[in-house]
């Protein structure tokens, strides 16, 4: 049994997960906080719970308003509204199709039997689903049946895969799906992207850390490789930067992408693709890095695709990245600078009319000067620019502790920007 709790009362919290524990000792719950996370996503169904309790009031907020609209979603799970004695409460709530439990009911039997209750309209209710046309239509992401995942909408198109928003039942969240597009001609497509997504998962795996993408499942269905991950609701930085960013976030942004290179390098990893669009944002203000399809294992001792070939996005490669030469951490410390320096200035660096031509002058151009406001950003810029990757900070952690000093300097200044 696997229950979603939105309540505020850590009283009660725990009550219900010592009474869970006595009753089902397997029992999963998951609390929602509604004041610090926020309401559910509209699309969410709640599809891999067997039951949604909610508080009927906390802080600013009823339970009670949530159930009406909760329960105008097709296909929600079974909600059950915690109620204090309110009986007007719980009759509407029952009108709604809602189960209801008092406070002094969740030491009875009755606590076990309305659950019970819901988790068996849950599973009848998955069932059906599973079973119909319109259930197997929702499991489809483009070409390819994903058994356990319901469509919501397709969120970008590539020439390689396509992204969708969906909803995992066993995860009991809604994740992003990349699903292989179907290349005529080229037999090995579904095989080679299959090991392009295992690259990816293996990789996420082994660092396991909030600093990288989590990634849930991966598989092939219809011979379309497809790859399970976290959702992310903000999107990534390149969105965030449509509007201007603020110094200290640019600067705070840039030692948690630091931080983040740090776990990554650590585990004997290069990213290698590092831009705003692989830098995605949690609702919590941290960041994750995403597409480790290009990235190198640094403990092998070949690697094909370091035999003359570049591989990349050159607004962001460091100078040896773009030469197909040898690479250390300090090539994603480069594109660090570069992200950096895009966030303060509102530009790239380097631009020109071919891909490489900017090759080029990442390789020969002078490092831009950043506006005269942010002088004092300049020596740090300069240092994750360099040419030479000697001349730049000698790992992930070093840069983090000068971006982390320079944004204390810069708050220490009482400016708002």
């Amino acid at each position: 049994m696997r229950l979603l709790l939105i309540e505020e009362d850590a009283r009660r919290c725990e009550q219900i997960r010592e009474r869970l524990a006595s009753w089902r000792p397997q029992a999963q719950l998951i609390v929602h906080s509604p004041l610090s996370q926020g309401a559910l996503a509209p699309e969410f169904l709640a599809q891999g719970f067997d039951a949604v309790l909610l508080a009927d009031t906390w802080p600013g907020g009823r339970g009670l308003n949530w159930a009406r609209e909760l329960a105008s979603r097709a296909g929600f799970a079974p909600l059950v509204l915690l109620c204090d004695g309110d009986n007007s409460a719980a009759r509407e709530a029952g009108a709604l199709g809602a189960y209801t439990l008092s406070r002094e009911e969740l030491d009875r039997d009755t606590f076990a039997q309305v659950l019970v209750a819901a988790e068996q309209r849950q599973a009848q209710a998955r069932a059906l689903w599973r079973s119909s046309r319109a259930g197997r239509d929702t499991q489809r992401f483009g070409d390819a049946f994903i058994r356990g995942y319901r469509f919501i909408r397709r969120l970008a198109s590539g020439p390689m895969s396509d992204l969708f928003v969906g909803e995992s039942e066993r995860a009991g969240t809604l994740v992003a799906l990349k699903v292989a597009r179907d290349r005529q001609g080229e037999e090995n497509q579904p095989v080679d992207m299959f090991q392009r997504f295992l690259q990816e998962y293996e990789i996420a795996q082994r660092i396991n850390s909030p600093a990288v993408v989590r990634l849930h499942d991966l598989g092939i269905s219809d011979e379309h490789a497809w790859l399970v991950m976290e959702y992310f609701e903000l999107g990534d930085l390149r969105r965030r930067m449509r509007a201007p960013l603020a110094p200290r976030e640019a600067l705070r942004l840039a030692a948690a992408l630091a931080r983040s290179l740090a776990t990554v390098h650590a585990a004997g990893i290069l990213h290698r693709d590092l831009k705003p669009g692989n830098i995605m944002l949690r609702n919590d203000g941290s960041i994750a890095l995403i597409d480790f399809g290009l990235s190198k294992d640094m403990a092998l001792a070949l690697d094909l695709t370091d035999t003359g070939t570049i591989f990349g996005t050159p607004h962001y490669m460091s100078p040896e990245q773009g030469h197909a030469e040898p690479l250390d951490p300090r090539s994603d410390l480069y594109s660090l600078g570069v992200i950096l320096f895009e966030m303060l200035a509102g530009e790239k660096p380097y631009r020109a009319e071919n891909p490489m031509a900017i090759v080029y002058k990442h390789r020969k151009e002078p490092i831009p000067r950043l506006p005269a406001q942010f002088a004092a950003v300049q020596p740090l810029l300069e240092r994750l620019l360099a040419k030479a990757p000697a001349d730049r900070f000698a790992s992930a952690e070093e840069a983090a502790t000068a971006l982390q000093g320079t944004l204390e300097v810069w708050l220490s200044r009482g400016t708002s920007a």
